[in-house]
């Protein structure tokens, strides 16, 4: 099942940047493994803003949710880090879908 993920990152005023940079280098070295194994089908960082987008592919809601509590940033920073969760569905099902119902 495929999955839009939008991660809008914060850090507290206790958190320095370098800190935030080294939490985040962590959890782009575990996006790169996911991505290798095939979990992650793409993923962009926002210019200028510290969002991430990400396409991915997971077989339940089950895995998706134990994925999103293990990450990295989830486990130092969790409480500043905003997930809206969209699932997808193909574009070719759902036209196939619109072409039954005008039969």
């Amino acid at each position: 099942m495929l999955y839009h993920l939008d991660f809008h990152v914060e850090y507290s005023a206790t958190m320095t940047q370098k800190d935030l940079f080294t939490i985040w280098s962590e959890e782009a070295d575990a996006a790169k493994g996911a991505k290798a194994a095939g979990v992650i089908i793409d993923l962009w960082k926002c210019v200028g803003t510290r969002r991430v987008i990400a396409i991915i592919n997971v077989e339940t809601p089950d895995d998706l949710d134990r994925i999103l509590l293990d990450l990295p940033i989830m486990k130092h920073m969790g409480q500043h880090v905003q997930v809206h969760v969209t699932p997808l569905r193909s574009y070719e099902d759902f036209a196939a879908d619109l072409r039954e119902r005008l039969n």
